[in-house]
């Protein structure tokens, strides 16, 4: 499968999905095995992972230290990274190796622990994100959060 193929099939493939397994740090991903659902995952020659969306969702992960070394090791474009959910983990900022994956549309990092709403302006570099969520952080208590979140919602 060609670099174009996969860049139009693989929207459809199942998530690697790794929610609900109590990682503390994302090199653990490397020794863990997905959650299974409905289809199987489809995979390269080299044993990686065809799709383009990752969830990591309901862990307690605090930093994304090697996140693009371990996306590398498990997704085989992982340059075409879409879809990351990192809601409900314990992260308190927005880090900035999430503004290297620029196919990235849709980030969950709702329900952890952001503080400041000026880390949403991180994002701005991302130009097809489409859906972000960041509802249930403390930044939300902050002053402006509300128009914030609307002219993010204009993006779309």
């Amino acid at each position: 499968m060609n670099k174009r193929d996969y860049m139009n099939t693989s929207v459809q493939e199942p998530p690697l999905d790794y929610s609900f397994r109590s990682i503390h740090v994302i090199q653990d991903l490397v020794n863990e095995e997905p959650r299974t659902g409905l289809r199987p995952l489809k995979r390269s020659k080299s044993g990686k992972s065809l799709t383009q969306s990752l969830w990591l969702n309901n862990n307690v992960l605090n930093d994304l230290r090697d996140f693009n070394q371990v996306a590398s090791q498990l997704l085989e474009h992982p340059e075409n990274l879409a879809w990351i959910d990192l809601s409900f983990n314990d992260l308190t900022s927005i880090d900035p190796v999430l503004t290297t994956f620029f196919n990235l549309s849709v980030l969950y990092l709702h329900g952890n622990s952001i503080q400041r709403l000026g880390e949403v302006n991180k994002l701005a570099v991302l130009p097809r994100l489409r859906s972000l969520t960041l509802h249930g952080n403390p930044m939300e208590e902050e002053k402006g959060y509300r128009w914030s979140s609307s002219w993010a919602a204009q993006r779309t």
